[in-house]
């Protein structure tokens, strides 16, 4: 067999429909889109509109909170640490901030930094600078003989709005 005798299966690749393409296409004219009405024409969503009727989302009761203004932290446990160490993805010894626990593919997301877990155990000796840390992470950590370091971390939407602030402060010092 050769390269140019390589082919896909017969019917793996289906080509999509071009519509609108005159008469003798099968979807010409109108397209598929049957005539007039609000259907017919393009930009329209009336998806989940119930002809006036309250629609079903606007219905039934909502429940829960999302907090816009929470930190985005990625949790990572003790045990995922230790499990890391033991595959040789991380040095005994070493010192571990969010950019060495991304690297070793532990901490995902995370805008706001790590929130350390003490779920499972740890006996290398570490030492971690994170933005948060549970009580009994801390424990197990300097019990192992390592040291967390609990950093104060500015959030990504308070960011924004320091540098929408210092945007706003140097027009109006241009404009006097």
């Amino acid at each position: 067999m050769k390269l140019n005798q390589l082919s896909d299966n017969a019917g793996a690749r289906k080509g999509r429909m071009r519509v609108g393409r005159g008469i003798g296409s099968g979807k010409g004219k109108t397209a598929g889109r049957g005539q007039k009405g609000a259907k017919a024409r393009s930009g329209v969503s009336i998806n989940g509109f119930e002809g006036g009727q309250m629609p079903l989302h606007m219905r039934i009761p909502k429940r829960g909170f999302n907090n816009i203004f929470a930190k985005d932290y990625a949790i990572v446990n003790l045990g995922a640490i230790q499990k890391a160490v033991d595959a040789g993805k991380i040095a005994a010894g070493a010192a571990l901030d969010h950019a060495a626990l991304k690297e070793a593919g532990l901490a995902r997301g995370g805008k706001d930094g790590v929130r350390l877990l003490g779920k499972g155990d740890l006996s290398a000796k570490l030492t971690f600078t994170v933005a948060g840390a549970s009580k009994g992470a801390i424990e197990a950590v300097e019990k192992a003989g390592g040291s967390v370091s609990v950093i104060e971390v500015v959030s990504a939407a308070e960011k924004a709005a320091a540098k929408k602030g210092t945007v706003r402060a140097a027009k109006l010092a241009a404009r006097k």
